[in-house]
């Protein structure tokens, strides 16, 4: 008798002397063998951690596709094995079976392999058992060839945005622009990119808060994008050394700053949303104090002028994203005229309607170059867990 468990969220240990180690997310399942009722298995799971591809489904223009996974286990490795199959469920079409040599590599391991897939659909699948018969599998999807990137829309992603907006406050003086700004924005990002979007108008401290726990709470696949907009009042405290967002009940003097959203819970908060590419765009005041280490810098797109749309997409997503723009620095920045929007929403909306021009992907560094000339001057940069090399697209529809 084999019993097969999934892991989804976590882990519930058998009545086996079984011991729990941190499994990836990344690992589908594991297997352990119990065909003899009298033998008792006290073991780790092993766990493989893939290093490339990290995303679950992947395109590739070439055959030639390298992969780079490691494994660790408690009880000794005794067998690794590299399947290629069509779909999970159909027969191999090839299999690359590796026995650890070493006492060191019998317990933690990394593998690279170049492989060649067929073009189409290609499953990836890697199976390590130990001595004690537990096994763990995990896949990847690999799908090669033209037809397989030549469309975006067919991508295994969701874009989602949430935009925090208000005009109305109780104790500081009321805006014109932010919340009509953010509607404009929101079907902007609906029509042309199809965008999942949610607008808060006039929110409390506690209800943005509330409505960013439920972003925290949600399930994100590996490709999935989240834009987040502030626009309204912001603060800077020289004491303190730090920015905040003013929300719809902040007090106009309030020393503590307890009415108030810090940057620092704000970037805390959004860094710790489990969606691997995020967004955060601020048109408020002092918004540049969300990061003191501006970095300002345009992304390359020559070299992606052959690219299909849907290379682009994986290869900007290929790492993990923690990127804000705000509209100004340690400084003031105009509401606009009323009806007009503000100046930086302005531009914001001419590089959404520009559709990402011939490639139709609008990428960070092309929608910084439509807000660099304003006054005073945009900032950009990166926060908490962003990784070199990271980008957020807006894929046109």
């Amino acid at each position: 008798m084999k019993t097969i468990i999934c892991l989804i969220g976590c882990l519930c240990l058998m009545n086996v002397g079984l011991t729990a180690q941190n499994v990836s997310t990344r690992t589908s399942e594991f297997q352990i063998d119990l065909s003899d009722p009298n033998k008792k298995i006290n073991s780790t799971i092993p766990v493989v951690s893939w290093i490339t591809p990290t995303a679950e489904s992947n395109y590739s223009g070439e055959q030639r596709y390298k992969i780079k996974f490691e494994i660790e286990s408690g009880a000794p490795i005794k067998n690794i094995q590299i399947i290629i199959k069509e779909s999970p469920e159909s027969s191999s079409r090839g299999m690359l079976s590796i026995e650890p040599s070493t006492e060191e590599e019998k317990h933690k391991t990394i593998i690279e392999k170049n492989l060649t897939l067929m073009d189409g659909n290609n499953v990836v699948e890697i199976i390590a058992e130990n001595t004690d018969g537990v096994k763990t599998i995990s896949q990847r999807t690999i799908r090669v060839g033209t037809a397989a990137l030549s469309d975006a829309s067919k991508l295994d992603r969701s874009d989602y945005a949430i935009l925090f907006t208000t005009n109305d406050y109780d104790n500081w003086p009321d805006l014109t622009n932010p919340v009509n700004d953010g509607r404009m924005i929101a079907d902007e990002l609906k029509k042309n990119y199809g965008f999942k979007v949610e607008v808060m108008e006039g929110g409390t401290q506690a209800e943005i808060l509330k409505k960013l726990r439920e972003y925290a709470e949600k399930k994100y696949k590996p490709l999935d994008q989240l834009f987040i907009f502030f626009a309204g009042h912001g603060q800077f405290d020289q004491t303190f050394g730090e920015g905040f967002v003013v929300t719809k009940e902040s007090l106009a003097n309030d020393e503590a700053k307890t009415t108030y959203l810090s940057h620092n819970r704000l970037r805390s908060i959004i860094n710790n949303i489990p969606c691997e590419h995020i967004f955060l765009a601020m048109d408020v005041c002092f918004g540049g104090t969300f990061d003191q280490a501006v970095a300002h810098r345009g992304m390359e797109d020559e070299v992606y002028k052959e690219a299909s749309q849907a290379e682009i997409v994986t290869r900007k997503l290929s790492f993990k994203t923690r990127r804000y723009l705000t509209s100004g620095g340690k400084e003031y920045v105009p509401d606009g005229r009323p009806g007009m929007n503000s100046p930086f929403a302005r531009k914001l909306l001419e590089a959404f309607r520009s559709r990402g021009g011939k490639n139709m992907v609008l990428t960070l560094g092309a929608l910084t170059t439509y807000v660099e000339a304003l006054k005073p001057q945009p900032r950009s940069g990166e926060f908490g867990d962003n990784a070199p090399g990271s980008d957020f697209v807006f894929v046109a529809r």
